[in-house]
């Protein structure tokens, strides 16, 4: 049983190497391990929410809102180094080493900091957003869309192109504009073309090339869901394909909605070493 001190989160600003303040959450016991969200998402929107608390019994897990989102701050120009020195202030906060698992482009931007950060120590992906064939259309469009939108100060027209882009059925975003989630993803809206700097390189229908990650030299999981489109298990087999030391495994019944009770006995039985 973990301690009652231990169940209530705590929230601390970390400052990134630039000097941006980066909101992070802690909580539960045991071997750190951070989680990094997809676009769109942040501590009080999205996956890792449900699955930091159904992790907390034998982790201690951080969470944080990646810059421009939520209680952190941000600075001009955007790059995704300062990202990745985001993440190592992150890690710096846990100890200075700790597992981490990231999500959707959220997977893109923890293997990139994999490839720099030697205090990760094992890396679990889901659903990294890759496009390695003709199994789904290339989606330089949909980013030039996206990014002219913000540009414009279009926010709405951003997250519209963006679930369209990931298959959004027109009919559900009509719906989703309805309901008080819509002005909470226009908010962090002008972040989604940093997402596409992080992913957009490897949606264009190409083999990914297995040097860039060489040095990851750490035990690495990749999972997909099995209901999700062939082009995105395409990319995941590939990505572990590609990876020097990484498993692959498909996740029945599942898609790109996380469902935390489906990923957490996979996580822990990885994490400590029984998978």
């Amino acid at each position: 049983m973990l301690a009652e001190n231990a169940r209530t989160p705590t929230t601390q600003a970390v400052l990134s190497r630039d000097g941006t303040p980066i909101a992070c959450e802690r909580r539960g016991q045991g071997h750190p391990l951070i989680l990094i969200d997809g676009a769109l998402c942040s501590r009080t929107m999205g996956p890792s929410g449900p699955l930091a608390k159904a992790l907390e019994n034998s982790f201690t897990v951080f969470r944080y809102d990646r810059r421009g989102r939520g209680d952190s701050g941000d600075t001009a120009p955007y790059a995704v180094e300062r990202e990745v020195d985001d993440i190592e202030a992150v890690l710096r906060a846990a100890g200075g080493k700790a597992y981490v698992w990231g999500m959707s482009s959220g997977a893109m931007l923890a293997l990139m900091a994999a490839t720099r950060l030697p205090g990760i120590s094992k890396l679990a992906l889901y659903e990294a957003p890759l496009i390695v064939d003709d199994s789904h259309e290339t989606t330089q469009a949909d980013w030039a869309t996206i990014n002219h939108a913000i540009a414009e100060g279009q926010r709405g027209d951003a997250v519209t192109a963006f679930l369209k882009s990931v298959g959004m059925p027109s009919l559900l975003i009509f719906f989703m504009k309805l309901t008080p989630i819509w002005p909470k993803l226009k908010a962090v809206a002008d972040t989604l073309p940093h997402d596409g700097a992080i992913v957009a390189g490897d949606q264009l229908g190409k083999p990914l090339d297995p040097a860039r990650w060489a040095s990851v030299n750490v035990p690495i999981l990749v999972t997909d869901g099995g209901k999700s489109p062939a082009w995105m298990r395409h990319g995941n087999k590939a990505l572990a394909d590609a990876l020097p030391k990484a498993s692959y495994r498909t996740l029945p019944g599942q898609n790109h909605m996380l469902k935390a009770a489906a990923h957490v006995p996979v996580l822990t039985a990885f994490f400590n070493g029984r998978d």
